[in-house]
């Protein structure tokens, strides 16, 4: 306790007995026992109110022992399963849990993962894709600020992601691999990977790039085709040894016909093979008619542009051309969506030509736009501009109703500039974004869609699209979630169907074990969005004709089902929303291929590899007890006694207050009894 507050206590003390004595004085009637006991009870009342003023407080220490944490990451994708090491891993921790020396020393904690990480709760052995590399960098913000080793227990063959191999290179906690998995080497040929565009058009060629490998000993002939039904569209005799032991083959095949196409690529087996699941590949290609061109008009230069291009063109069916304001009619007439990036007086003639040939547009504006010209050349929006610019934050609208928005995370995307005012639509309009002003949400649209008399529109209203792209890209690791969500804008301005209650979002392809998802929103008579619709979808396996059926449950602003344990097959299927006669149906396909099944061995290089670079160490399944060891006799892993230090009242003040009630109420009454009252 300080020194300070024990001088006021005993300052408390004092001005108490004085204030008692100077009330109860000496020439006061009464004897001096009951003067005593009165002086007492008066000393007690008014001693506890100067403690209540003056709140002592000491300093209350106490130790524990903080045990490290030990994670123990298991592998539940199905490679394991396929590898017969599903028994091993559980044995294993079954040991870990029964260790009590090592239970004694860490606080250990138990993880699952496939394509993520997970609390683990029982293993199934049934994950569709493996990353080690998003799981353990998951695993280290958990463990932020501390020292905890990890025991991963796989067989280190990552089928998604980054490769763990170099990602991990300064990851800052021990790994512990323990190797599930055959570790002796047998003959394998394989296709490594297969690289195909989802789309071709109709009486074109489309590339497909295959890497066959061979794993072994020896030299081997082989042929590998690529067939579609009952016809070899590709054949090539191969040869491999150990010195020569990959081969890319780059191919075009034709589209003859429009649809969804699929083919089978093969390497033929050299004779002893283990593992004759890898030797084949199934792939799909969605042949189409016509491509979707795009004009991107622009009087400046500016980085938009580039992300603007590339966003579009990543889906194989639209292409880009940019171009510069007041080109002649026949020009413009080529392209089905014009994207017009700050405009200014120079855009007279495109405006005027985009009125005559009724085309879709997506204006973006910025603070090299001219306002005044804008508001005065369309008639979709007016907006009240001056000389200052602002910064707007996205803020998605979950009430939009044009098509199903989802992926896309705004949250930590940077701010878009454009010149300071707010728009007014004369035309009906549906907010996809509204502006958040730093931390001030607003009513006000950032990104909106408008439809007038069968022509459709967008308004971006701020530069800077750039750098939501690459925000993406660091959020995500990848530019697809933003791709998509832009690529769906483009979609709905170059679509002329009338705007519909039950929306409908899905591949016409998938790959087998991979996220088979299909997505819909559901609208009221208004168009606006229904949150609590009861939406079911019934898919028909078009092979064997059996039928199946799922709710789709509602996630954010749409409806979603995860349809992965459908075999692979052709399917048909209709979603409906039961309480009202609304339906929508499609097709699509499952293609037969599994990555967690291309493995023979366990990956031992790249385990190794991450245990030393993390500074751990490997171990296979039989020398599971020399890891026990290892851990029990790191000194770097030592549990740490640490002190808590809490300020604590000296005295409740709850007590206090009772104490003075009592004394109070004892002396009223003494008073009373002896006629002092």
């Amino acid at each position: 306790m300080p020194t300070k507050t024990i001088f006021f206590i005993i300052l408390a003390a004092v001005i108490s007995v004085l204030l008692s004595l100077f009330l109860y004085r000496i020439n006061t009637s009464g004897s001096l026992k009951k003067k005593s006991v009165f002086i007492f009870l008066r000393f007690i009342t008014i001693f506890s109110l100067l403690l209540l003023l003056i709140n002592p407080q000491i300093k209350k220490v106490s130790y524990f022992v903080e045990k490290v944490n030990l994670s123990v990451v298991a592998d539940n994708s199905s490679s394991i399963k396929f590898l017969n090491q599903q028994d091993n891993l559980n044995t294993i921790i079954d040991q870990i849990k029964k260790n009590e020396r090592l239970n004694d020393k860490y606080n250990i904690i138990y993880y699952e993962f496939d394509n993520q990480l997970f609390n683990n709760d029982s293993l199934s052995f049934t994950g569709n894709q493996t990353n080690i590399t998003r799981s353990l960098t998951s695993l280290q913000e958990i463990n932020k600020g501390t020292t905890s080793p990890v025991i991963l227990l796989t067989d280190g063959n990552q089928t998604y992601g980054d490769n763990y191999e170099y990602s991990l290179k300064n990851y800052n906690q021990p790994v512990f691999p323990v190797v599930l998995g055959d570790t002796v080497k047998h003959n394998d040929l394989k296709i490594q990977q297969l690289n195909v565009n989802r789309y071709s058009y109709l009486k074109n060629k489309f590339p497909v790039e295959v890497i066959v490998a061979y794993d072994g000993v020896g030299r081997v002939n082989t042929k590998f085709t690529i067939s579609s039904g009952n016809n070899i569209l590709y054949s090539k005799d191969l040869t491999f040894s150990s010195e020569e032991n990959s081969k890319v083959l780059n191919i075009e095949l034709p589209s003859a016909s429009v649809g969804i196409k699929k083919y089978k690529a093969e390497i033929h087996p050299a004779g002893n093979e283990k593992n004759l699941v890898n030797n084949s590949r199934l792939f799909g290609v969605e042949v189409i008619d016509e491509k979707t061109d795009i004009a991107i008009i622009s009087d400046i230069l500016h980085p938009d542009l580039g992300a603007i291009r590339k966003s579009v063109e990543s889906n194989e069916q639209r292409s880009v051309t940019f171009l510069k304001p007041n080109l002649p009619k026949t020009q413009i007439n080529d392209y089905e969506i014009l994207i017009i990036y700050q405009p200014n007086y120079k855009f007279k003639n495109t405006f005027e030509t985009l009125k005559q040939l009724n085309k879709n547009f997506f204006i973006i504006t910025g603070t090299k736009t001219d306002w005044r010209f804008l508001n005065n050349i369309q008639p979709y929006f007016d907006k009240g501009y001056s000389a200052s610019t602002e910064e707007a934050l996205p803020l998605l609208n979950t009430n939009f109703s044009g098509y199903v928005v989802e992926k896309e995370d705004f949250n930590n995307f940077p701010p878009l500039r454009d010149m300071l005012g707010e728009t007014v639509f004369t035309a009906k309009n549906d907010v996809l974004l509204f502006k958040k002003i730093g931390n001030l949400e607003t009513s006000q649209s950032l990104l909106s869609v408008v439809e007038e008399q069968g022509i459709r529109g967008a308004l971006l209203e701020g530069e800077g699209l750039w750098r939501w792209r690459a925000q993406s890209f660091l959020d995500n690791k990848s530019f697809e979630p933003f791709d998509d969500f832009f690529g769906k804008l483009i979609q709905f301005l170059a679509s002329r169907k009338k705007r519909e209650r039950l929306v409908v979002d899905y591949e016409s392809f998938y790959y087998g074990k991979s996220d088979v998802i299909i997505s819909a929103g559901f609208f009221d008579k208004n168009y606006t969005f229904n949150p609590h619709a009861s939406l079911q979808i019934t898919l028909t396996n078009k092979n064997t004709g059996k039928v199946y059926g799922f709710p789709m449950l509602l996630k954010n602003n749409y409806y979603q089902v995860e349809l992965n344990s459908l075999p692979a097959a052709e399917y048909e299927f209709t979603i409906a929303a039961s309480a009202e006669k609304i339906s929508k149906s499609g097709t699509f396909s499952i293609l037969d291929f599994e990555v967690e099944k291309q493995f023979l061995n366990a990956d031992v290089t790249k385990l190794q590899s991450l245990a030393t670079n993390t500074k751990g160490e490997m171990f296979f399944t039989a020398k599971s007890r020399n890891l026990f060891n290892s851990l029990l006799n790191d000194e770097r892993f030592k549990p740490v006694q640490k002190s808590k230090e809490t300020i604590v009242p000296l005295i409740d003040w709850k007590w206090l207050l009772a104490l003075i009630v009592l004394s109070l109420s004892a002396e009223w009454f003494l008073r009373k009894y002896n006629g002092l009252i």
